[in-house]
């Protein structure tokens, strides 16, 4: 049985919400963040290397790293949902939105908050072109989202997935604010009035207000 280790507020909420799209049986296992760090608890670490979110596992196999999750779930249980096919319209968008979320938005995201944290001067310049660039990628996200419908087209696909994290719920974290990106917003409202996302939500972080605005 696939069983998803889910770390609360977190990326893992991503391969919750995968499971619900697809309707697949899984076991849930949820594990608050520790209420003084706000880290990973020790039996979370335990599971992976990695010692971070997500992590899956399905018999003996043991798998971190949510691109690669995504991909195994789909393999087996997807039978060609959610993606979009090689050769199909919207397949390179598909492709580049898909890792867009991991490989840019969210370290851009992540540094950017990161050095703004950092008390003094000395950093500034640091700071400055860390927000250039998370600044520059959501805005990248804003343009896209003013031309289609969803990340990869007209279709919602895991790309959506993979970014919306990073949108809404990592904002908790950032603080940072959509109030001028009328297109994020719409998407979001969007995603948010998906059931299989309320579901997963729900369950993972129950009692979590959604950062969808």
């Amino acid at each position: 049985m696939l069983t998803v280790h889910h770390l609360g507020v977190s990326q893992s909420e991503r391969i919750v919400w995968l499971c619900e799209e697809l309707g697949i049986p899984y076991d849930l296992k949820v594990y608050p963040r520790d209420s003084e760090t706000r880290l990973a608890p020790a039996a979370y670490k335990a599971l992976h290397p990695t010692g971070m979110a997500p992590v899956i596992t399905d018999g003996d196999v043991v798998l971190a790293e949510s691109g690669a999750i995504i991909e195994y779930i789909l393999a087996l249980h997807g039978k060609g949902r959610l993606v979009v096919a090689p050769g199909k319209p919207g397949y390179a968008d598909y492709l580049f939105w898909l890792h867009f979320a991991n490989g840019t938005l969210m370290p851009s995201e992540m540094s950017n908050w990161i050095t703004g944290s950092i008390p003094g001067s000395d950093q500034m310049w640091l700071t400055s072109i860390m927000k250039g660039r998370a600044d520059q990628a959501y805005g990248l996200v804003e343009k896209r989202l003013g031309e289609a419908t969803y990340l990869a087209g007209e279709e919602f696909t895991v790309a959506d997935i993979m970014t919306v994290f990073i949108l809404s719920t990592f904002r908790a974290f950032t603080g940072r604010t959509i109030g001028e990106f009328p297109n994020m917003r719409r998407y979001l409202a969007l995603i948010g009035s998906r059931p299989a996302y309320q579901r997963a939500m729900a369950k993972g972080d129950p009692g979590m207000a959604l950062l969808l605005d």
